[in-house]
């Protein structure tokens, strides 16, 4: 059987890397899923070559990841009230259980403000009555979680992580929570996951893993723990570009701790 090289295959797109033969433009050839840089008659040529394309196939991977770590995130959604975008700093905002909605807190303490008494105890988007016990907010979240709501799924599993609301600590079922808001792709609950595999159920892989994606989907702490894992490691123009899209985000120095911070500021 010959065997053409990675260049050769990809320059001429429509021939086997393994075998050579051509499929006259027909796209019969399958690419390979993980660099996108060869193509394949079958599964058979496919692992014939693999001894020969397994180096430049995983360089390939490492750079198209590179390429989606280092990607400038989307920003965070707006208040459903004022228009203004949600502060990353998540203190900044608040979760309605009964509508699924992030407000930021200068909507909501502007409505105490200016509300008359009966209407300072609604919700300022739907105007429910807000939960009077932690039960109350307790049946709200699960219904929330049941309507496939990311946040409200990680807002319980925390709940259960830590015993908090009058639940019973369940490790287990907040990271079953966590997994589920994961696969949504909300941010908070991979930086969670990866907490829970550094801490918890020790395991570096998957840690790594959930804290990648959460940086990817926006989340700055994720971000920073990632910056400041590359600046321990030596790699500092890594570090720098995690300290550059956190900035970018509006991170400020305050989030950007020491020693790493002002590390990466004198570079």
């Amino acid at each position: 059987m010959s065997t053409i090289t990675t260049k050769d295959a990809d320059d001429t797109k429509h021939h086997c890397a393994a075998c050579g033969d051509s499929d006259d433009g027909g796209g019969s050839l399958k690419t390979c899923t993980g660099c996108n840089l060869v193509k394949y008659c079958n599964r058979t040529c496919q692992v014939a070559h693999r001894p020969a394309h397994k180096k430049a196939c995983k360089k390939r991977v490492a750079e198209l990841f590179d390429e989606k770590l280092f990607k400038q995130p989307p920003p965070n959604e707006d208040c459903p009230i004022c228009y203004l975008r949600i502060p990353i700093d998540e203190s900044q905002s608040m979760y309605q259980s009964c509508c699924g909605k992030i407000l930021c807190l200068g909507c909501a303490h502007a409505n105490t403000v200016a509300a008359a008494d009966i209407e300072a105890y609604k919700c300022i988007f739907c105007r429910t009555e807000l939960s009077s016990s932690h039960e109350e907010d307790i049946e709200r979240m699960k219904k929330r979680v049941e309507a496939n709501d990311a946040m409200a799924m990680v807002r319980l599993g925390t709940f259960y992580d830590f015993g908090m609301k009058g639940l019973r600590q369940d490790h287990a079922k907040a990271l079953q929570l966590y997994h589920k808001s994961a696969k949504l792709g909300n941010h908070i609950a991979h930086l969670n996951l990866s907490v829970c595999y550094q801490h918890g159920d020790k395991d570096t892989r998957k840690a790594t893993y959930h804290i990648q994606l959460g940086a990817i989907a926006g989340n700055v702490h994720a971000r920073y723990n990632l910056g400041r894992a590359e600046y321990i490691a030596g790699n500092m123009d890594r570090a720098y570009k995690h300290c550059i899209i956190s900035a970018n985000d509006g991170c400020d120095d305050d989030v950007i701790q020491e020693p790493y911070g002002m590390s990466i500021r004198a570079n």
